[in-house]
């Protein structure tokens, strides 16, 4: 679980806004200028931006998912456990 939102705001901008961008530049730009694979070069930064999106989306859930259940505890204060 990612604990310093800052970190998580700046991996969120990566997943979302850049991998996407390079993805979709690289191979137009490569096949301008005959650089090779850059189909490989894009589908490898899709795989990426997939895996880094899954993961933060899990931090995410396990994050509010724990300060749920700190918030109950505060509420309740006859709660066991």
């Amino acid at each position: 679980m990612i604990k310093n939102s800052e970190l998580y705001d700046v991996l969120k901008w990566v997943a979302l806004i850049c991998l996407p961008a390079f993805q979709i530049a690289i191979p137009a730009l490569f096949e301008v200028w005959g650089i090779p694979y850059g189909d490989q070069i894009a589908k490898t930064l899709n795989i990426i931006a997939v895996l880094l999106g899954t993961l933060l989306g899990v931090s995410n859930v396990n994050y509010y998912q724990k300060k749920s259940e700190e918030t109950e505890k505060e509420e309740d204060p006859y709660r066991l456990g």
